[in-house]
């Protein structure tokens, strides 16, 4: 195994969010070559198809002369070019032609790039061409999405799909599943099973521990499953799917169905477009049987360090009482998006005569009748929070410390996500596959140019619903730069809510609203800094989440999780996601500075996408393909 790694430090882009508009609407798949082209891709000079040969045969013929200056200037001089692993075993954004001409210098003798070709007719939209591509490399095949205007590249994705050689067991590829050919002896399926379970973590070792059983551990094992890559995922709750059974009981999905398929596996047509999170439950665990995960539930990881004598981790574990040291090449830590529960600590908070939760711990059980409660936060677990003690009667208070982005569900399902993940999409075929790709294929530095009219349009549509809420109080924002929730998500996790009705309890004054900080806590009471007093039975800390990379701090080490960096955000110089710029999001999906760690997660549409890059990535390295890193990201931000 070999990862070796190009030391070239580039500044990146990265990966969007939903809200992107889009004009192709056809279908295809990342394996489907067109061997035969209709009239509008071969037809009179200048149709979209044939601009789009055209470059990719000037992009072929700089890369087979290994002429990085030549392929660079078939972009735009501020053109960008996106790669998931196919060219830099990293996920890397080259801004420019310098940056392009640099990549392309470094990379291209090894990757050995072929075969650029149209998968489907290409389109044209005020003055943009867009095109699928297909491409290969030495070891690799590929799926791409192009955008022309005045013949030369504006934004170029290439994004590794399958290794060769080493293909997804599937469709013609398929196990039998039995030997036809009867013998003494025979083991059923269920045997087999029980005895390489009883087998595996203790005679014979994992390649991979997946810290963290969510919806992105659970994701990602079923990717390395399919790759055979021998994985372990351990998980301290006792069932797959109790990350969501233990919220409040109130939740449901914020995202719509078409948002947050699992891998292979899609939610039935007749999901529900907003799941509830029992729901949600018991998906992941039948997913889990059903894909024959190696899932250690009740198991807690005590620490991981590294053995540098025999380049493996020894990762600590209690399962069900029961100590036991793993021994995998690579570790994975897919503990969500975020870190610890952050619970501010406010003066006089140890006296309070009432309850105190923090939203992660608040189950929504109880008799809260006549209760005074106070919700400490303004994002979507404050105002869902809010709502569900409303509903149980309780007199509630939500204190807003800061502006908050809203938008209202029915407005960002239509003019952010219709036209991507909806009936709408689907009818126009844009699947999942191809929307995450055209989610992926606008680079940082354009997205929120892409995303401020969306919010425009939003703003106005619903400037009614807006003003209410002003006249009660509540302080709006459309992020820094007017681009919306998604820039929000993607900078910091955090200071929005998508409105499933609280905001309407907020406008007509069922629940109360504070603003301001707190000051302290009496033993009845929250008071602000203005002095307000808010008398209190409960309080909620719907406050957030620490940094990601506390986990590492606590289960390998504080030097490791300050090798890493920071974990999240992409340098915008925007609150909570300071400078300098990098583009991609920090130490997601893709090599760290500490080799053979690796970081999962995200949303549910974050973790089905980017598990498949990840998992090549490990692949690659269980085969012993060479997976030479371009551009390894530095180290920022320490804790």
């Amino acid at each position: 195994m070999t990862d070796t790694r190009i030391d070239t430090q580039t500044d990146t882009q990265s990966e969007i969010q939903a809200g992107t508009q889009t004009d192709t609407q056809t279908d295809t798949q990342a394996d489907t070559q067109s061997d035969t082209q209709t009239d509008t891709q071969t037809g009179a000079g200048g149709s979209p198809s044939t601009a789009v040969q055209e470059w990719l045969a000037a992009f072929d013929a700089a890369l087979t002369a290994h002429d990085a200056a030549a392929a660079a200037e078939l972009f735009e001089e501020d053109g960008y070019w996106r790669d998931f692993v196919s060219f830099t075993w990293n996920l890397r954004t080259l801004e420019g032609r310098a940056q392009i001409r640099d990549m392309v210098a470094a990379t291209v003798e090894h990757t050995g790039p072929s075969g650029w070709a149209l998968s489907e007719p290409a389109t044209e939209a005020d003055g943009v061409v867009e095109a699928w591509i297909t491409f290969e490399t030495r070891v690799s095949r590929g799926w791409g999405h192009l955008r022309l205007r005045d013949g030369r590249a504006w934004t170029l994705l290439t994004t590794m799909q399958e290794l060769k050689g080493f293909e997804e067991r599937k469709g013609p590829r398929r196990e039998a599943g039995v030997d036809h050919v009867i013998t003494k002896g025979r083991r059923t399926w269920r045997e087999a099973r029980e005895e390489h379970q009883a087998r595996f973590g203790i005679q014979e070792q994992p390649y991979v521990v997946i810290v963290g059983g969510g919806q992105g551990g659970i994701g990602l094992a079923a990717r390395l499953k399919r790759q055979g890559v021998p994985t372990i995922v351990v998980e301290k709750n006792d069932r797959p799917g109790d990350s969501w059974r233990k919220r409040y009981k109130s939740l449901h999905l914020h995202d719509p169905v078409w948002y947050d398929h699992m891998p292979y596996l899609p939610f039935p047509d007749d999901w529900p477009v907003f799941a509830a999170k029992d729901q949600i439950g018991e998906w992941l665990e039948h997913y889990t049987g059903i894909m024959g995960l190696d899932y250690w539930s009740g198991t807690e990881c005590l620490g991981a360090e590294f053995d540098d004598a025999d380049g493996t981790w020894r990762v600590r574990v209690n399962r069900r009482g029961e100590d036991i040291e793993l021994r995998p090449t690579h570790v994975v830590f897919a503990l969500g998006v975020s870190g610890y529960p952050h619970t501010p600590e406010f003066e006089g908070a140890d006296a309070f005569a009432g309850e105190q939760w923090h939203s992660s711990e608040f189950s929504g059980e109880g008799d809260f009748a006549g209760k005074r409660a106070v919700v400490i936060g303004s994002n979507n677990s404050a105002h869902d929070i809010a709502a569900a003690l409303w509903e149980k009667d309780a007199q509630v208070t939500m204190v807003q410390r800061s502006s908050t982005h809203i938008s209202r569900s029915a407005s960002l399902m239509d003019l952010g996500l219709g036209d991507l993940y909806s009936e709408r999409a689907l009818e126009n075929g844009v699947t999942t596959e191809k929307a995450d790709m055209l989610f992926a294929s606008w680079p940082y530095r354009v997205l929120p140019d892409v995303q401020v009219p969306i919010y425009d349009a939003m703003a106005e549509r619903d400037k009614d619903f807006y003003a209410a809420l002003e006249a009660a109080g509540f302080e709006l924002d459309f992020g820094e730069d007017g681009s919306g929730l998604f820039l929000k998500y993607l900078r910091r996790g955090s200071g929005y809510y998508i409105d499933v009705g609280a905001s309407q309890l907020l406008i007509d004054g069922r629940v109360a609203l504070a603003r301001g900080q707190v000051a302290r806590i009496e033993s009845d009471a929250v008071v602000l800094e203005d002095g307000t007093r808010l008398p209190a039975d409960l309080i909620v800390y719907a406050t957030g989440y620490g940094s990601m990379n506390a986990w590492l701090a606590d289960l390998v080490s504080p030097e490791v999780a300050d090798r890493v960096g920071k974990v999240w955000g992409f340098g915008s110089d925007t609150t909570r996601d300071p400078g300098p710029w990098e583009g991609e999001l920090r130490n997601m999906w893709k090599p760290t500075n500490v080799e053979q760690l690796w970081i999962h997660g995200g949303n549910l549409h974050q973790s089905r996408h980017y598990s498949r890059y990840l998992a090549l990535q490990l692949k690659a390295r269980l085969e012993g393909i060479e997976t030479p890193v371009y551009g390894l990201q530095e180290s920022h931000h320490a804790r």
